[in-house]
């Protein structure tokens, strides 16, 4: 399979380039997506591309924006990439890893909903039994499922710097306390909604980010990316267990690997055995097969 690090179009305005996804512009309401084959891990994007990565994690995304579009529209448009793109070769190259959206103005907080315990969360709650000021029951081990899902946002970092836990209220003079109180509680319907969905397919949805951005009227629509293997943590629901952090289809794969290393966790990042790179190709293909059937 084929893989692409980092895409060049012709004719399209580059106005960035993320981790993971390049940003070209289209006109003034749309814009053109390319999710590539980068892998970031501890914020840090990787030197060698997982191949498939960004087009399973376009599919994907655009599963769950479909499936979610009843609940809060999205960035979607009916636009093809054909007509954007026109060059055959270069769509070819792109595969089904580029979209067209409508332009919108995102929010800078990073939604993340939790229903276990496991990562960041879990080492704040090792030091002060909470995570993000939401006060959780004692005696919690790792990767326990929390008796309801929680809502602990994290400010959106500039690449090569880490994201930072906040509580509410900080959303709240970020947002205003109606947009706010709109964000967390749109993103813990969804998230329950697709783990209740996705452990039918016998995956865990562990926890979950989700971005958002706001339209000209204020409109409140889901963007970036949804309910990947990239933007959420999915375990095997068969080989569950609490106490060890359970294998994974995502991207926590490479993170246990990086873990064993004498790194830093600061650019640039290490090189990556092929083994891990075919294991975690291979998670990613699983985890779209399991979730849509495809």
């Amino acid at each position: 399979m084929t893989a692409l690090y980092q895409s060049d179009l012709s004719g399209l305005e580059l106005v960035n380039r993320g981790k993971v996804r390049d940003i070209y512009a289209i006109d003034d309401e749309t814009m053109l997506i390319v999710t590539t084959d980068r892998l970031s891990a501890f914020d840090v994007i990787l030197p060698q591309p997982i191949p498939g990565k960004g087009e399973v994690l376009t599919r994907v995304s655009n599963f769950w924006f479909r499936r979610t579009s009843v609940l809060i529209p999205n960035h979607l448009t009916d636009i093809p990439l054909e007509s954007v793109v026109t060059d055959a070769a270069e769509r070819a190259a792109l595969g089904d890893r580029a979209i067209v959206v409508r332009r919108l103005k995102p929010l800078p907080v990073e939604a993340i909903v939790r229903g276990y315990i496991i990562g960041s969360g879990w080492k704040d709650y090792q030091k002060t039994a909470q995570v993000c000021g939401i006060a959780l029951p004692g005696g919690l081990q790792l990767a326990d499922k929390l008796p309801a899902a929680i809502y602990t946002p994290s400010t959106k970092a500039e690449i090569g710097a880490h994201d930072e836990n906040v509580d509410f209220d900080h959303t709240v003079k970020l947002l205003g306390r109606d947009l706010a109180e709109q964000v967390r509680d749109i993103s813990l319907q969804i998230y329950r909604e697709a783990a209740g969905y996705a452990l039918k397919r016998g995956i865990i949805i562990a926890d979950t980010k989700f971005e958002f951005g706001l339209d000209e009227s204020g409109g409140l629509h889901l963007i970036d990316e949804a309910l990947t293997p990239d933007s959420s943590r999915f375990w095997p629901a068969d080989q569950y267990q609490p106490g060890i952090s359970p294998p994974s289809f995502d991207k926590q794969f490479v993170r246990d690997y990086l873990e064993t290393l004498d790194w830093d966790k600061t650019p640039p990042g290490p090189e990556l055995p092929e083994e891990i790179i075919e294991k975690t190709a291979e998670k990613y293909r699983e985890a779209e097969q399991r979730l849509t059937g495809e």
